[in-house]
């Protein structure tokens, strides 16, 4: 009871206000540990007056309290038809309420009040919890059920599940990500036959769509380290990425059911799919491992196997430049970069034709360095090699991030 002592005025002045119980103790909710606000509320009217009743008309809440089991009885149903391991609960109240109760606030200097929608939030959640039976977190909710106390509605805002894997593409026609079309921006126009994007399908798409079906999600999302341009396979071990799908409504879902069903396609392949956190999206983007190729190269003018391999060698732990090259400084800023070239070696095939394997550093423009991109990037191979070269092929080998 010393906390009511000491705010003794306070407590008068506001026992005299057309309150409940709930707003005449929530104006002392940081005192007097151990107790609902409802019970604050009491208790200072019987510490002041015993004329003094929780009024039937609150000024502050319009007895916003009294829809308690309905609100969470809304709340638990909501909650109860998506799958997650916890839960929290949100509210909105009408911006009047908040209004008149900071000006309550102020009037009478109520420095350790609560807001009401902390108090709703955790009342709510105290008659939700015995109906839904999953834990309560504060920290990474799974699902929120926001209650909007005006019309007893409830909105879920449920987090994204992340898997992460390793995707191979094997065909030369499909890009990483959805690819919006250009000219309508997603919308649809003659130019992408209304389909509002530059390619049929992607590597997204391939294992984004069947896992939004799976998990009942709404939207998918690939992350991946890098990318390959449209046009070059990603062999060997495959690239590792994290799918991001949004609003499931199913989270544990079977990954090797997805990988079974996204394997299905000629055009990608996927392993290794494991449930993974969101820092892994930034951890994945963030990782700037080496990478090795594989380049079939085509010459204007003839090249015998000694010059070939001769030029190859003396690409070893080079520095080159590289400014932004022709092909996309549309859409990326115009600026020279350096990178590591770390070996290359060379394959003869005939005199207008070589193959090469080489490891560079992350963001070497391959083609450039083997074309030279119009003196672009300096040295290069052709120039070296004294021999317009021409990029047939191009094939991620490796990512080499293990």
């Amino acid at each position: 009871m010393d906390w009511i002592i000491e705010n003794l005025h306070i407590a008068e002045a506001a026992a005299e206000k057309e309150l409940c119980d709930h707003c005449l103790g929530r104006l002392f909710g940081k005192l007097g540990e151990g107790m609902t606000n409802d019970l604050r509320g009491r208790m200072i009217r019987d510490a002041v007056s015993s004329e003094n009743v929780s009024s039937e008309n609150c000024s502050i809440c319009e007895n916003v309290f009294d829809s308690l089991d309905r609100f969470a009885d809304a709340a638990a149903e909501s909650i109860l038809s998506v799958e997650s391991d916890n839960f929290l609960i949100g509210s909105r109240v009408d911006p009047e309420i908040s209004d008149r109760e900071k000006a309550l606030w102020d009037e009478l200097g109520a420095e350790n009040a609560e807001p009401l929608k902390t108090e709703l939030n955790r009342e709510i959640g105290k008659l939700a919890f015995l109906k839904v039976r999953r834990p309560v977190e504060f920290g990474n909710p799974q699902v929120v059920a926001c209650v909007d106390t005006r019309f007893a509605d409830v909105s879920l805002n449920i987090a994204p599940i992340f898997i992460y894997g390793r995707y191979n593409k094997l065909s030369r026609e499909i890009p990483q990500t959805i690819w919006p079309c250009r000219a309508c921006r997603g919308k649809g126009c003659p130019r992408c036959g209304n389909a509002g994007k530059m390619y049929a399908t992607s590597v997204q798409e391939i294992i984004g769509d069947t896992a939004v079906e799976i998990s009942g999600g709404k939207e998918h999302f690939l992350h991946g380290m890098g990318r390959e341009d449209i046009d070059a396979l990603m062999l060997g071990t495959g690239r590792p990425f994290v799918l991001e799908i949004s609003e499931p409504r199913i989270r544990n879902i079977d990954l090797k059911e997805l990988e079974r069903r996204a394997n299905l396609s000629d055009l990608a392949k996927f392993s290794g799919l494991e449930f993974t956190t969101r820092d892994a999206v930034r951890r994945t983007k963030d990782l700037t491992p080496t990478k090795t190729y594989a380049v079939k190269v085509r010459t204007e003018g003839k090249v015998n196997k000694e010059r070939v391999n001769e030029v190859a060698r003396t690409f070893r732990n080079l520095c080159i430049d590289q400014r932004t090259p022709a092909r996309v400084e549309h859409r990326r800023a115009d600026l020279v970069r350096k990178r590591e070239i770390f070996w290359v070696e060379a394959d003869w095939i005939d005199e207008h034709t070589f193959a090469l394997t080489l490891e560079t550093e992350s963001g070497t423009y391959v083609k450039e360095f083997v074309s030279g991109d119009g003196g672009r990037s300096k040295p290069n191979f052709s120039e070296v090699l004294g021999v317009r070269c021409h990029v047939e092929t191009l094939d991620v080998l490796a990512i080499n991030d293990q």
